[in-house]
């Protein structure tokens, strides 16, 4: 048979072959799970997520296209979280990140060998999650938020900003809060005393509790609120702001968005950039990557945001040179 007679044999033979014969073989969809603390529709979350699939995107992946996720929402309850991880181990994911630690810890008891990259951990090594920040040697790694020293920070930082503080209120959630809230309080202690300041940890448990507390505390006078950046805290926040606003307590907070949101300031790690550094990890375990290879990351990413408008609320005059040192500032 000729060679151009051999080419249109097969070209009409061809034509009739099923679709399916003609299809190159795809890759199958990878999936990835994301467990968080927060509304999907939360705007803080929006922004984090956002910076998360576009990274994903530069590195080859777009969300439905060659990957999917799987979402769930702890809301910083106990009994949710844990609910929330049993439903996303189910649907065994190739990877699953996860945000916060009681999160991680709810995964941790049943994720035998799905690899899970953590953010927002405060203590990593302390919980058991990696057995060092080089070397995880296990199924988790992924990025710390803060240090111990962090709350030694929030209470110079609140001195600073209102010098005639006297009192310093310590609002967070036992039941979720890292080392049930000493893994922050054992710093503030340290650095309150050195600055005149007495402290009152006020655990708090459900909504309710919060309202108590800060009308209680606001009888005392210059006082202020350091609010931990734990999972319960987090979805309760607008709460929060408002009360402190309302008894007009200058208050300091872990996280950027609460500052923008209507909180007094904020110092801490920078969520976003978090988020973006997270889809790197997950690319790698997607190509084959072990979590055992890749280091713990501390933040490299620190934002003091104030937010000029609450601070004229409050009556509060912050000096200039205080000012100056912020990276924002929320007219």
């Amino acid at each position: 048979m000729r060679r151009r007679e051999f080419i249109g044999f097969v070209g009409g033979a061809a034509a009739g072959w099923p679709l399916r014969a003609l299809a190159q073989p795809s890759r199958p969809m990878r999936r990835v799970g994301v467990l968080i603390n927060a509304d999907p529709n939360d705007p803080a979350w929006k922004r984090e997520l956002a910076a998360f699939l576009e990274q994903m995107k530069s590195l080859g992946w777009i969300e439905n296209v060659n990957f999917q996720i799987d979402y769930r929402n702890g809301a910083g309850d106990a009994d949710r979280i844990a609910a929330s991880a049993a439903e996303l181990l189910a649907l065994r994911p190739d990877v699953i990140v996860a945000r916060s630690t009681p999160i991680v810890r709810a995964l941790a008891q049943s994720a035998h060998s799905i690899p899970i990259v953590f953010l927002s951990v405060s203590d990593p090594i302390g919980e058991k999650f990696a057995a060092s920040m080089a070397k995880p040697g296990g199924i988790m790694t992924g990025f710390t938020n803060v240090e111990a020293s962090m709350g030694g920070k929030w209470v110079e930082l609140l001195k600073e900003a209102a010098p005639s503080l006297k009192l310093a209120a310590i609002l967070f959630n036992p039941a979720v809060a890292p080392a049930r809230g000493e893994f922050y309080l054992s710093s503030i202690r340290t650095a309150a005393p050195k600055l005149g300041i007495e402290i009152q940890p006020i655990p708090v448990g459900t909504s309710a509790e919060i309202e108590t507390a800060a009308k209680e505390f606001a009888r005392r006078p210059d006082s202020a609120l350091i609010v931990m950046p734990d999972p319960f805290i987090v979805p309760n926040r607008a709460l929060v702001i408002e009360l402190a606003a309302r008894y007009r307590l200058p208050a300091i907070y872990g996280f950027r968005n609460m500052a923008i949101e209507g909180g007094l300031m904020s110092y801490g790690a920078d969520l976003v950039d978090m988020l973006r550094r997270s889809a790197e990890y997950v690319d790698r375990i997607l190509k084959g990557a072990r979590t055992q290879d890749l280091p713990v990351q501390a933040p490299v990413k620190f934002d003091l945001v104030v937010n000029l408008k609450t601070a004229k609320g409050l009556g509060l005059k912050i000096p200039e040179a205080f000012l100056l040192r912020a990276d924002e500032l929320i007219d």
